[in-house]
C-alpha cells in the first residue's frame, strides 16, 4: 500500500429533507485496502457509496481520489471511469448478451479496440466460471450469475476504487457464496474495495477493517478481528448480536 490515501472523505454530510442521513464523516482508504461498511438500514451506508460516486452530491464536506476533489460534480464522468460500483440489481442490459454488456463501457468510454476487450472479457468470465455464458442473454442467468457478471463490467473499466452496494441481498442464499468468492479472489488480487454487506460473515472475512455506522455517524472502526470479538460500543454489540453470529461473546 502506498503512502498516500487512493481516497479520502472529509466531515461529509447529506441531508433528505431536512434529515441528516450522513453527519460528518471522515476516512481515508489506502490503495489495496478493502473497507467494509456495517451497520442498521437506514443508517447511510448506500448513501454514503452513491457521494463518493457521485450519484448523490453532498451537503457539506470533501471527497478527494488521489488527493482531487471530486464532490464538486464537475468531472463526474472521469470520476465514474476511475470508480466503479456494483448494485444489488445487476443493471445489465436485457436486449445485449452477456459479452456486449461487458464490452460496452471500455469500447465506448474507454475507446479501447473491441477484439482486446472481448480477449480480456473471455478471460474474465472464465476465472468466474462463466466461461460458457458469454453469449448468453440475461434473462437465461441465475441471479448468482447476474451479479457475477456485474463485477466483471465494473472491473474491465480497471477501477482504482470499487464500491460494492448490498451486492448480494438479492440472491438466494444458494447463490450468495458464488458471488463472494469472486469478490474474495478480488481483494486477494489487491483491489481497492469499499463494501456495505450484511453479510457478516464475509465481511469478516474479506475486510482490513470494517466501519460500523449508525444514525449517519461512524460510531466504530477497526480490524475485523477487534470489531467482531471485542467492539468497543454497547450499540455495535447489540447490533452484532442480531446476527446469527457467534464472534462477540
Amino acid at each position: 500500500m502506498g503512502n498516500a490515501p487512493i481516497l479520502e472523505v472529509k466531515n461529509l454530510s447529506k441531508h433528505f429533507d431536512g434529515t441528516g442521513v450522513l453527519k460528518d464523516v471522515s476516512f481515508a482508504m489506502n490503495e489495496g485496502e478493502v473497507i467494509v461498511v456495517v451497520g442498521p438500514s437506514g443508517c447511510g451506508k448506500s448513501t454514503l457509496l452513491r457521494c463518493i460516486n457521485g450519484l448523490e452530491h453532498p451537503d457539506g464536506g470533501e471527497i478527494l481520489l488521489d488527493g482531487k476533489r471530486i464532490d464538486s460534480g464537475a468531472n463526474l464522468v472521469e470520476v465514474r471511469r476511475q470508480i466503479g460500483m456494483v448494485f444489488q440489481s445487476y443493471d445489465l442490459f436485457p436486449h445485449m448478451d452477456v459479452l456486449g454488456n461487458l464490452t460496452l463501457g471500455p469500447v465506448q468510454a474507454l475507446k479501447r479496440p473491441r477484439l482486446e476487450v472481448e480477449a480480456e472479457a473471455e478471460k474474465a468470465l472464465a476465472r468466474v466460471g462463466l466461461a460458457d455464458r458469454a453469449r448468453a442473454l440475461p434473462r437465461q442467468l441465475s441471479g448468482g450469475q447476474k451479479q457475477r457478471v456485474a463485477l466483471v463490467r465494473a472491473m474491465l473499466m480497471h477501477p482504482r476504487l470499487l464500491l460494492l452496494d448490498e451486492i448480494t441481498a438479492a440472491l438466494d442464499p444458494e447463490m450468495v457464496r458464488e458471488v463472494l468468492n469472486v469478490v474474495l479472489d478480488l481483494a486477494r488480487d489487491g483491489m481497492t474495495m469499499l463494501i456495505v454487506t450484511h453479510e457478516m460473515r464475509f465481511a469478516e472475512a474479506v475486510a482490513d477493517r470494517v466501519m460500523f455506522l449508525e444514525g449517519g455517524v461512524v460510531l466504530e472502526s477497526a480490524k475485523p478481528s477487534e470489531f467482531f470479538h471485542n467492539p468497543r460500543s454497547e450499540r455495535a454489540r447489540q447490533f452484532l448480536n442480531t446476527f446469527e453470529f457467534d464472534a462477540v461473546k
